[in-house]
């Protein structure tokens, strides 16, 4: 097994999931749910991104006449949310591994104070073995619904993918991957095995081919595609009902169309903390700037001297030492207003005197770049 692959997000499709029918495929989740359970026992971290609750909320319904309108689909997506999450419960439960819910926006996560809270909340269940089923808040974020092609879950699982910083992004669907041309017009396409950069030839093959059941189609699988190898992340679509698929693909196997990162995951990053904008300048003592210069420690409210600026939790800041050098920036988890009350002081006081916490560190390291 590659040693890269260690944390993964996989991506089911309402195709995939209802085998075409419009229903939820019980046979097909449970052998799905399978797999996932190898990775987790493998040690290894997974988090999923699931369509098909309006697939389930309409099953759950009944034989309702077809509407078109954004308030149904939501009516479908609501009810049948809970109906998804109770098959996937069951499933789980049956191999003892527990399962969490995060329902997401793309403005969650395009805020930095969202973003901050998604990731630390998605990293802690990681950390604590719980197995996280992500998907579209489908209630409040009606892109999907009206098929706008940003707010469907094939670009949500690639969000996700770079919110957790995964090594392998799985998209499933029910295709191989990407051909030469529509295989279902067209007999002599092939299955391309690997695109090495997705440039305008790859983008026009992929609008021709759509999914009838999906919100998407191969166009906004190889967008995600696109967003997630500019993060650092590998890409595969492929057939999901392709016996053992995830264990196949994660062992390196060469299955569907495989898309290697663009850039290194530390590169994308940093670049991105680097761009700013910058909201506030920490200074910080001797002790912490070694920390974070030899270390690769958290910065700890403790270690931070003084603050300028006015700044919200999940901005970023620039950190000094006294000497004025530049030596990292980051985002806060703590307010400027907060961080006040706690400069100089050990985190385990932190409660006591803000009357809550958002972890014992001002800036984690998983959110800070050492220049």
């Amino acid at each position: 097994m590659p040693s890269s692959y260690k944390r993964i997000v996989a991506k089911f499709g309402t195709s995939l999931l209802t085998a075409g029918t419009g229903r939820l495929d019980l046979e097909v989740m449970a052998s799905l749910v399978e797999q996932v359970v190898r990775l987790h026992r493998q040690g290894l971290e997974v988090i999923l991104v699931s369509s098909g609750a309006v697939a389930a909320g309409r099953q759950r319904l009944g034989d309702l006449p077809e509407r078109r309108d954004v308030p149904f689909k939501q009516v479908l997506a609501a009810v049948g949310q809970s109906r998804l999450m109770n098959v996937y419960e069951q499933l789980f439960s049956s191999h003892d591994i527990p399962i969490a819910q995060a329902l997401l926006t793309r403005a969650d996560i395009s805020q930095r104070a969202g973003y901050l809270n998604a990731r630390n909340a998605l990293l802690a269940l990681l950390e604590l073995r719980v197995l996280s089923i992500v998907n579209e808040n489908d209630v409040v974020a009606v892109e999907e619904l009206e098929g706008a092609t940003f707010g469907d879950n094939d670009n949500l699982s690639a969000m996700v993918a770079n919110l957790v910083d995964a090594d392998l992004l799985v998209i499933l669907t029910d295709q191989d991957g990407l051909f030469t041309a529509d295989p279902r017009q067209d007999p002599s396409a092939r299955l391309i095995p690997r695109v090495e950069r997705i440039d305008s030839g790859i983008e026009r093959l992929a609008r021709e081919t759509a999914g009838p059941q999906g919100t998407g189609g191969m166009a906004t699988k190889i967008e995600a595609a696109r967003l997630a190898t500019s993060s650092g992340i590998a890409v595969v679509i492929a057939k999901g009902r392709e016996g053992d698929i995830l264990s196949r693909l994660v062992s390196g196997e060469t299955l569907g169309t495989f898309f290697p990162p663009s850039q290194t995951k530390l590169e994308s990053r940093c670049r991105w903390l680097l761009a700013g904008p910058f909201h506030g300048r920490l200074v910080v003592d001797g002790g912490a700037a070694r920390a974070l210069r030899e270390q690769n420690r958290s910065l700890l409210p403790v270690g931070v001297l003084e603050l300028e600026g006015d700044f919200s939790r999940g901005e970023l800041v620039q950190v000094f030492d006294r000497e004025g050098t530049h030596l990292a920036c980051g985002l806060s988890n703590y307010s400027s207003g907060d961080l006040k009350r706690i400069k100089g002081v050990r985190s385990e006081r932190i409660p006591a005197i803000l009357g809550y916490e958002y972890g014992e560190e001002v800036i984690h390291r998983n959110n800070l770049v050492v220049l």
